[in-house]
Order: structure tokens, then C-alpha cells, then sequence
């Protein structure tokens, strides 16, 4: 399944720790998300996603196998969605899942 990664899993270190292996973040190639600015989870250090139509989010575009999402639902936690998105990579739009958190739990100012 393709995934927009945009925060703590594009780390492979992270990954690992989580999944259990990491080629999944390795073999990712770069992508953009128009439309959507990076902020802060409401507070926590963590990312999430709202809309907004003059920017983009760069990160990450990985197949993920179906085998780690339960693992990786589980570290994203309840406060995210996993949302379908189109992201742009290598010059084409494509469609994917990203997780991002309710607008509700987003802190708009905290710019990341």
C-alpha cells in the first residue's frame, strides 16, 4: 500500500524500532502533498497535517506492506486517521493513504 510518510517514520531508526525492519523506509522516494502545511499535534512534538491550499508537505512516498500496518496503525495512536491523499512524485500524481490527526487535536500555529 502506498504511504505518505511525513514525520517520525521516515526516520529508518524509527521504523525499526516500530516494525521490526525498515527497507520500507529506505526503498521510499520523495514526495509532495499540495494543499496540506505540517503543524504540530496538539501538545506533543509530533506532526499532523491540515489543509491548506497555498502549501505543500514534502516527505516521503513508501509501499508498505499489508503485514506491518497493524503495527504502524498502533504507533500512530487513535488521534490519527488514515486518510486516502494525492501526492506528487517523480512528475506524477498518485494515490495514497497518509495518517493524519483530526483538525480538533492539530495546533495551527505550531508550524513544523
Amino acid at each position: 500500500m502506498r504511504v505518505f510518510l511525513y514525520g517520525t517514520l521516515m526516520d529508518p531508526e524509527v521504523a525499526q524500532r516500530v516494525c521490526g525492519e525498515n527497507g520500507f523506509v529506505r526503498a521510499a522516494r520523495p514526495a509532495l502533498l499540495p494543499g496540506w502545511r505540517k503543524v504540530s499535534l496538539r501538545g506533543t512534538p509530533f506532526p499532523t497535517l491540515v489543509r491548506d491550499e497555498g502549501l505543500a508537505t514534502h516527505g516521503l512516498l513508501a509501499e508498505i506492506p499489508p503485514r506491518l500496518l497493524t503495527r504502524l496503525h498502533a504507533y500512530e495512536g487513535t488521534a490519527y486517521r488514515f486518510l486516502p491523499v494525492r501526492v506528487l512524485c517523480a512528475g506524477k500524481r498518485l494515490a495514497a493513504r497518509a495518517w493524519i490527526a483530526h483538525p480538533r487535536w492539530a495546533d495551527p500555529r505550531a508550524r513544523r
